[in-house]
């Protein structure tokens, strides 16, 4: 599993010219599954997310969480961070999750934050989406469940 964190003053998500999804202050996250993802990892990278110390205290230093600065997360599905890129100039998808499992593990990470985070707002699974953001920093992330 793979999480892209941008921390953002705001964010959106449009689909079919509709905003389907908006926050202030917070975190915007891309969420990529693989096959090998399952409710154990996932568990890891949502508590991981939570309770991420990346925002600026009263000395600038990054030593706040989410719910320390009452933050915000606009979580959106993102298949292609399980591209790979090595032949040809096509990328494969093969790494990434199976549409019906990675959309239940989706929704599980949404249900999750919910329990932890007053707003949290979402893409639409598998569907075709503008998403707008001012990255405050810019202060972006990658967080690799391989890593963890």
């Amino acid at each position: 599993m793979k999480f892209v964190i941008q921390r953002v003053a705001e964010a959106s998500v449009t689909v079919d010219e509709k905003v389907i999804g908006q926050i202030g202050k917070g975190l915007m996250v891309l969420i990529g599954i693989s096959n090998e993802d399952n409710k154990e990892i996932t568990d890891k990278m949502i508590k991981k997310l939570i309770n991420m110390r990346i925002f600026e205290d009263e000395e600038g230093k990054t030593n706040l969480n989410l719910e320390t600065v009452e933050g915000e997360l606009l979580l959106i599905s993102q298949f292609t961070l399980y591209a790979n890129c090595k032949k040809g100039n096509r990328p494969s998808f093969m790494n990434a999750g199976n549409p019906d499992e990675a959309e239940k593990l989706y929704e599980y990470i949404i249900g999750e934050c919910k329990k932890q985070c007053p707003k949290v707002e979402k893409g639409a699974f598998g569907a075709d989406m503008k998403v707008k953001l001012l990255n405050d920093g810019p202060f972006t992330l990658v967080l690799d469940s391989y890593e963890l």
